[in-house]
């Protein structure tokens, strides 16, 4: 009996996080070297030995928690929906809310000493979450697939979707870990990236990821004649090297950006008289 639900559970759709695990970890250990001494002691003092890409993919994790935040408030909070040809301004947020709304929440969570520091915490690791999570390109969604979660496609051989892709397996077929591609992508970042791209505003980030979005669909085969591993319409769209050789780039831009902005953020969460974003 367990080994025929374990069978059936295995078979069941998984939801898509932003960048995964590598993709958060790579965008928060390259923010780690960037935020200013008052930020990091910020940060420490609230998450102790936790560095920030430990923090980065926890409220993932928590999906899964009972708690009826996670299971009933937490899940919009990952991203924002923009429709095609607008911006996030001129539709702002849901009632139930999304990242920016949650933005601002946990930032004055953070900035208040007399709240529990659990309470903090969850705050603090949310926001070094959110800021990763609005530089994936397909969390700025176009509100009419689930954030590319419904556009299925053939990656490597395998039936996923298109925010998966963008998600993780973009990132997970180089065979690198956190660490490394951080490394990498870090020692690219020169100083007039960082000046240009040193942007704490979350408004910013959102309207990058959505011009990009509208990009990174790839197109359905209209016709398999001469063309016998095309696909036919209405078929997963398969991707293959083309698509990753397109692609890479732009994923190695936002996670760049990402550290960056997220350095930015904490800096602006942790100022004695943070701006008006």
């Amino acid at each position: 009996m367990r080994i025929l639900l374990a069978a059936a559970i295995a078979l069941l759709p998984t939801p898509a996080f932003a960048w995964g695990k590598t993709g958060h970890r790579v965008i928060g250990a390259i923010a780690e070297r960037m935020i200013s001494h008052r930020a990091r002691n910020g940060v420490r003092a609230i998450l102790g030995t936790e560095s920030i890409a430990e923090a980065s993919a926890w409220p993932d994790f928590e999906r899964s928690n009972p708690d009826a935040f996670w299971q009933k408030e937490a899940g919009p909070l990952h991203y924002v929906t923009v429709p095609a040809g607008k911006t996030y301004a001129e539709v702002g947020a849901p009632p139930e809310g999304d990242a920016v709304t949650a933005l601002k929440r946990f930032a004055a969570t953070v900035r208040d000493r007399n709240a529990p520091l659990a309470d903090r915490q969850l705050a603090l690791r949310f926001i070094i979450h959110i800021v990763g999570d609005l530089h994936q390109p397909l969390h700025a969604g176009n509100g009419t697939d689930k954030g590319g979660n419904d556009v299925k496609v053939i990656f490597q051989r395998e039936p996923t979707n298109l925010h998966a892709v963008w998600d993780s397996r973009l990132i997970d077929q180089e065979q690198l870990s956190y660490t490394e591609m951080a490394n990498w992508l870090n020692a690219r970042i020169t100083r007039a990236d960082r000046a240009k791209w040193r942007d704490p505003n979350p408004l910013t980030w959102i309207g990058e990821s959505a011009a990009i979005r509208d990009r990174i669909y790839p197109e359905a085969p209209k016709s398999d004649a001469g063309k016998p591993d095309a696909g036919k319409p209405g078929e997963p769209i398969k991707l293959g090297f083309d698509y990753i050789y397109a692609w890479t780039p732009t994923r190695d831009l936002r996670l760049e950006q990402g550290g960056v902005r997220l350095a930015a953020y904490l800096d602006w969460v942790f100022a004695r008289h943070p701006a008006q974003l």
